[in-house]
């Protein structure tokens, strides 16, 4: 009895067993990525590629997405604020909610759509060529030559991104609060810098970054582990924007609730 048992178990248990196993090749994909990082010789001329192509495709949607977020969130909170007589503090309730989870989500979601589904393309088309194969073969490690400026790439242009996100989304808030709502701006700027604080700045460009770090090391992953031909690509590609996704959503949660324990709130 157990010879015929044993056969139907261990299926269920490696499908079990999945999740567990990709979510250690990942995070030990992470730790090899952080340790080329500091090893020569550096890739400067393929940072400097993947950086600009990367803020190439991102850019313009990131400024365009914005406006219409900043809009939503400046007119909600502004709705909000009137049924309950606040009206003074529609600035700053709506520039934290740009700057600290609009902003850098947006950036992170962009880049992980734009660069990242092209990174795990790449790296996918690579990996089926044989091209990463012949590379280990004459002792070039594939994570050094081209994870590393990859992930470098979506981490500095995901800061950089954020800032502009940041402002054009404010801009957007203020522009729909004063114009449409009968919002004044002095009440606008004064809420804001009465709420606001510095660490509500570096809380959104940490995520950013780390948000950036996820988007390559999963882009990467995916496209380093492609599962058939062509096909096994395009399904790669989608994965690690899926997975991205909900990567982001949770990490940006857990981030928050660490952040507002450890920080107050101003005048608090």
């Amino acid at each position: 009895m157990s010879g015929n048992t044993a056969p139907t178990r261990l299926p269920n248990a490696g499908r079990a067993l999945w999740p567990l196993r990709e979510t250690g090749r990942v995070l030990t994909l992470a730790i090899t990525v952080v340790r080329d990082t500091f090893r020569r010789p550096f890739q400067l001329r393929e940072l400097i590629e993947q950086f600009w192509f990367v803020a190439s495709v991102s850019i313009l949607p990131a400024a365009l997405v914005s406006i219409p977020f900043g809009a939503v969130i400046a007119l909600q909170v502004g709705s909000l604020t009137q049924q309950l007589g606040a009206q003074s503090f529609t600035g700053g309730a709506s520039v934290l909610a740009v700057i600290q989870q609009a902003s850098p989500l947006i950036v992170a979601l962009l880049i992980s759509g734009a660069g990242g589904s092209a990174i795990c393309a790449d790296l996918g088309s690579r990996k089926i060529r044989e091209e990463l194969d012949a590379m280990e073969v004459m002792g070039i490690s594939p994570v050094q030559r081209l994870v590393v400026p990859r992930v470098l790439a979506t981490m500095g242009v995901a800061v950089l991104l954020n800032g502009l996100v940041s402002v054009v989304g404010t801009l957007g808030g203020y522009y729909f609060n004063v114009l449409m709502q009968g919002g004044t701006p002095g009440a606008y700027l004064q809420s804001f810098s009465a709420l606001a604080q510095l660490p509500d700045l570096w809380i959104s460009e940490v995520k950013a970054l780390i948000f950036g770090f996820i988007a390559g090391i999963i882009a990467a992953y995916r496209g380093l582990n492609p599962r058939g031909g062509p096909k096994g690509v395009g399904d790669a590609v989608n994965q690690s924007v899926v997975i991205t996704f909900l990567l982001l959503f949770l990490v940006n949660l857990a981030m928050t609730m660490i952040y507002l324990h450890i920080v107050p709130p101003k005048g608090s």
